[in-house]
């Protein structure tokens, strides 16, 4: 299938109740207004295709950009690819989400992430954040880097609450990811979210930010900690 041919089909899923939603959460036009369900019916038709997600993500509507990170083929994502998609995202379910999904399940993912976190663009490194969250909850924890784990714990603690918004949002994610998916830095993760205590951030609606200890015991009670997910994505 060719992009003209998916952004037809998106289209005909489209609604307005859909894309007022999408775009009281951020999303900026052009969006169609198609929900996260409906994509994956074109998903799993497609699977994965490397080109085709190229192609959808350069037409800069809001669902195909979302779309072209579920058919990614991560593996074959260049730096340049995801360099790209990074400063082209143009709102916070493709940068905190798509991207750092696709950037964690490339062969590129540790090192885009050191270097998104330390941009000064809030967008980028947020990015950076939910692409070190989303690699340490789908690499096993003999493959991952601890003592930088550690450090970043440490960064977060010091630095979380002076951060711009939507940083503060995803580096409180970081800390909820290494408690759930990083066994040894679990106690670690644990007293660091305690330290760091609630978070201000300015969200949509009624969205909340999680508590990241009631979030890491909400997860504990129900899957063993370290056990590691499949895929980032959902």
């Amino acid at each position: 299938m060719t992009a003209k041919e998916i952004i037809a089909e998106l289209k005909r899923f489209g609604t307005e109740q859909t894309k007022k939603m999408w775009m009281k959460h951020g999303a900026q036009e052009p969006c169609l207004g198609v929900k996260v369900e409906d994509m994956k019916k074109i998903q799993k038709r497609v699977k994965m295709d490397y080109q085709l997600a190229l192609d959808l993500y350069d037409t800069g509507i809001a669902d195909a950009m979302y779309l072209a990170g579920l058919i990614a083929d991560d593996a074959k994502m260049t730096k340049k690819d995801l360099q790209k998609w990074v400063e082209n995202a143009t709102w916070g379910m493709v940068g905190e989400y798509t991207v750092p999904w696709v950037a964690s399940s490339s062969p590129h993912g540790r090192e885009m992430a050191l270097k998104w976190m330390d941009s000064k663009n809030e967008a980028i490194a947020s990015s950076g954040w939910g692409t070190y969250s989303s690699l340490v909850a789908i690499t096993e924890d003999a493959d991952l880097d601890l003592a930088e784990i550690k450090s970043l714990l440490q960064r977060v603690a010091k630095s979380i609450h002076q951060q711009p918004n939507r940083v503060k949002y995803v580096m409180n994610g970081f800390v909820i990811a290494v408690g759930c998916f990083v066994k040894p830095l679990h106690k670690l993760a644990v007293e660091t979210a305690h330290g760091i205590g609630k978070i201000e951030v300015d969200l949509v609606g009624d969205c909340k930010i999680p508590f990241a200890p009631d979030h890491i015991k909400k997860f504990e009670a129900r899957s063993p900690i370290g056990k590691k997910r499949k895929s980032p994505k959902c």
